[in-house]
């Protein structure tokens, strides 16, 4: 299924319109034709406008907003309004109330408050659900469903009674038996053997470190539970419209919920990113998150909510210059969007969000950000063939929420610096500075449209997640700290790594992490020097027949130990490089993997391929030259550009159309 029936690119945003008088909805929506917006997500947070007491509805007040949107061509991303329950549900149910490791029941007056267990608040959610779907179901400015609003963003796990209850029926559907459970979790240790199902709690706060292989299992429920939720609301949706698309907005790299488990859930994924200006890296972090939303179903999605300009949550809240919204907005859709959306369409008066930027700011339409608005729209209306292009990747990174989950626990681990997403950045850095496109997958996949496959870290590794490994016939790297545990974050027999010892021919004889500050040398077989932090490994590798070592540790307790081993396709690293340039270079040239712009792209320049398009963005403030690696015209401004050099404007871009062959 395709993300709308809209035809060509979406652009939009949030629309609030029960925040204004009704005579500004008229404005509104001329405004919006001005700008050339064809979607608008409508009635997020609306709940206790539309249901203000039980069972009681008011839908009048949206029926004229959609009704005034449809006859201005404008499209709606339609919510199911359940992302807040209403005053007077948590007043007569305060115990839908989530309540914190320490014990505390939260009060109402934010967002998300409420237990993603309580059957009063799954309830109530799909009452309401049916009857929006209901009374919407023929409506012509419906394309698409949006379930609650950023699951996980404020409450990603409640520890009350009601959730301590599902995570007992969770348990037993998985562990069968309170022997399952006790062999799974390892309560021998510290004395924590359970005899009966209403010992077993959440691992809320204690005098000292909790079970780890508890704290997993909690990750796993808490992720199923939230998805428990959209699931009921999304049967509804399909019972009464079941051609109308059904999404939920994620997070860009959340670590709280699966993502591969939610995407299969989901008809569309639809992302909300917000790169920080501020940030040097924020470029290479957005388009990482931005593959991972194109991975998840492998098909288009939606940057369903970005910001035009600051943002209202960070310490301190830095604006776009100008020109870095439409650089934004460009990348997002090089790296497969299908559109552009924003939080929101109007900027506030009121409430936690008032100094969130909008597409029409406080000072209205005598404003910079109008302008850079209005020409945004037009360049996404430029773009419009682009819509429904896809992107093949010949790289692969590994990406597991539940070995994710298991590498962070906390006061468990000989270090707590390695963190996932840094680990992922390690490597997607100097892939998105050669132009080499990404795709995440998860380990158990089907690798083989791939020629080179990195796993930064798979401290939980299966003996499927090895036998696929093993099966994949290209280049593979595995990085530190991998095959440790198993499932059940039980050490592996024989120690790290594991299931993949056969495969990379080495044994983790020590782990030896390094104190902040210090760094460890290696040199590679061909003199290079490289440097490591954060870890390092004492390897076992030259007695195995096949392993060959590519770099050894120079200096300290480990000189002259293997730090970098192949053994076949597949490359073990023991460590963290400050730059794996150098060893991802040799990786990529043996697996016949190039940029798709060719080598040597300026330090700020970022060159994606989707389908036949080729999007060049200067991320930097000053201008750079590219060589263009055939002839086209460039959608942007219409201009023929021959192959060779071109040179991109501060924070500018091409999006490039091949010129036809002739025959």
């Amino acid at each position: 299924m395709g993300l709308t029936r809209i035809p060509g690119l979406l652009f939009g945003g949030d629309y609030n319109p029960e925040q204004w008088p009704e005579e500004v909805w008229r404005e509104d929506v001329r405004l919006m034709a001005e700008a050339g917006v064809n979607l608008v997500t409508v009635a997020v947070f609306s709940w206790s406008r539309l249901e203000p007491a039980p069972g009681v509805y008011e839908f009048g007040w949206l029926d004229r907003v959609l009704d005034l949107l449809h006859a201005n061509g404008v499209a709606v991303d339609l919510a199911t309004a359940t992302a807040t329950p209403p005053p007077w549900l948590v007043r007569e149910h305060p115990e839908i109330q989530p309540v914190d490791a320490a014990g505390t029941r939260l009060e109402f007056g934010s967002r998300q408050g409420y237990c993603p267990s309580s059957p009063v608040f799954r309830a109530a959610t799909v009452r309401l659900a049916r009857a929006m779907a209901e009374r919407y179901r023929e409506h012509p400015a419906l394309a698409m469903w949006h379930v609650s609003n950023e699951y996980a963003d404020h409450t990603a796990e409640c520890f009350c009674a009601e959730s301590a209850r599902d995570f007992r029926r969770w348990l037993q559907a998985r562990h069968r038996s309170l022997d399952g459970l006790n062999a799974a979790w390892g309560t021998s240790c510290w004395g924590q053997h359970y005899t009966d199902w209403t010992q077993v709690e959440p691992p809320r706060k204690a005098p000292g470190p909790v079970n780890p292989a508890q704290l997993l299992d909690w990750r796993r429920f808490s992720s199923d539970a939230l998805l428990a939720c959209f699931e009921a609301e999304r049967a509804v949706l399909k019972e009464v419209t079941p051609d109308v698309p059904v999404t939920t907005n994620f997070m860009s790299v959340l670590r709280d919920l699966d993502y591969w488990k939610w995407a299969e859930c989901e008809d569309v994924v639809t992302d909300d990113a917000y790169p920080d200006p501020a940030d040097p890296r924020a470029a290479v972090k957005a388009a990482l998150s931005y593959d991972l939303m194109r991975s998840l179903k492998r098909q288009p999605w939606l940057l369903l909510e970005s910001a035009p300009s600051a943002v209202s949550w960070r310490p301190v809240n830095v604006p776009k210059d100008p020109g870095v919204m439409r650089l934004h907005s460009l990348q997002a859709l090089a790296h497969g969007s299908d559109g552009v959306m924003f939080f929101q369409w109007r900027q506030a008066k009121y409430g936690p969000e008032k100094f969130h930027s909008a597409m029409l700011p406080h000072g209205g339409t005598a404003t910079r950000r109008w302008r850079e608005t209005l020409a945004l729209g037009a360049d996404v209306r430029r773009l419009a063939e682009v819509a429904g292009a896809t992107t093949r990747a010949e790289v692969a990174l590994l990406l597991d929420w539940e070995s994710w989950w298991g590498l962070e626990a906390p006061e468990s681990m000989p270090s707590d610096r390695l963190r996932l997403h840094e680990l992922l950045l390690s490597w997607y850095a100097p892939l998105h500075a050669r132009g080499v496109a990404v795709d995440l997958a998860p380990p158990g996949r089907d690798l083989s449209g791939y020629r080179l496959v990195i796993a930064p870290n798979l401290y939980l590794c299966t003996a499927e997640h090895a036998a696929a490994l093993a099966a994949f016939e290209g280049r593979l790297v595995v990085g530190p700290f991998s095959g440790v545990v198993d499932a059940a974050d039980q050490v592996h027999d024989g120690g790290a790594p594991g299931p993949l010892r056969d495969l990379l021919g080495v044994r983790v004889e020590e782990w030896r992490p390094l104190p902040d500050g210090v760094t460890q040398e290696l040199v590679t077989t061909d003199g290079t020097r490289l440097l490591a932090r954060t870890w390092t490994e004492w390897l076992d590798a030259e007695e195995t027949e096949g392993t060959d070592v590519l770099a050894r540790y120079r200096g300290g307790p480990l000189h002259g130990r293997p730090a970098v081993t192949r053994r076949g396709a597949a490359t073990y690293l023991s460590c963290l490089p400050e730059d794996p340039a150098p060893l991802l270079d040799d990786l990529l040239t043996a697996a016949g993997v190039t940029g798709v712009a060719g080598a040597g792209l300026p330090a700020d320049v970022e060159a994606c391929r989707r389908g036949r398009y080729l999007f060049l963005l200067n991320h930097g403030a000053g201008p750079a030259t590219v060589t263009l690696p055939e002839p086209g015209t460039d959608l942007l401004t219409g201009r023929a550009l021959p192959a060779g050099p071109v040179t991109l404007g501060p924070r500018d871009a091409v999006v490039l159309k091949p010129r036809p062959t002739t025959p």
